[in-house]
């Protein structure tokens, strides 16, 4: 009987140890789960601050486009389409539906004094003459084009400036196949062009 008492005390006893970790294990895991469900009304009574999105790049202000250089493309661009068309054609009979556009196109390359209408188109027939057909000049078509539109210009020249324009000019059409008479008429009539934008000319 003391035997079995005993044996008794000791299931109890041990039904006891087994039963403490588990109580711990229940209280620490309510423990966690109060902490949890406090962290979640400290969070909704106290809502982070909003995302703040990122700070916008200021915009970039570009310059505007300088005038005088705007002008001074086109004009180069536009002596260039009337320098190609007159190379298209096979003589100057039939490039001379070129020529208004070409005498309009000289008129404007003067940004300042403009020479006389006389002198632009004896300068554009005699272009013509040149281009017309002549395939040999055509890569110098755009460096003809800035020298002569530097020609109309020289108010802006130096002198030794405008006489490297003229010597350049020259060069471009003797090694372009043009003939010796057409290049001394052309460097005379940009030199008399040269002469007339630099001075004033009574109302026409």
């Amino acid at each position: 009987m003391k035997i079995l008492a005993a044996i008794f005390c000791l299931l109890c006893l041990a039904s006891g140890v087994r039963a403490d970790p588990y109580s711990a294990a229940m209280r620490q895991a309510r423990n966690v789960a109060a902490n949890a469900s406090k962290t979640r009304q400290d969070d909704e009574a106290n809502p982070p601050p909003p995302a703040q999105p990122p700070p916008a790049t200021p915009a970039q202000n570009n310059p505007p486009p300088n005038p005088v250089l705007e002008a001074t493309r086109q004009n180069i661009a536009g002596l260039c389409v009337d320098f190609d068309a007159f190379g298209n054609r096979p003589d100057t009979n039939s490039a001379a539906a070129q020529k208004p556009s070409l005498i309009s196109n000289l008129t404007t390359a003067a940004l300042s004094t403009k020479p006389l209408p006389a002198s632009i188109s004896k300068l554009a027939d005699d272009l013509m003459t040149a281009l017309a057909g002549n395939e040999k000049l055509r890569p110098q078509h755009q460096k003809l084009a800035q020298d002569v539109h530097a020609v109309f210009n020289s108010s802006h020249l130096s002198p030794a400036q405008q006489q490297k324009v003229f010597a350049d000019v020259q060069t471009l059409l003797q090694n372009g196949g043009v003939s010796p008479t057409d290049v001394t008429n052309i460097v005379n009539d940009i030199k008399t062009i040269a002469a007339e934008t630099q001075k004033t000319h009574p109302p026409a």
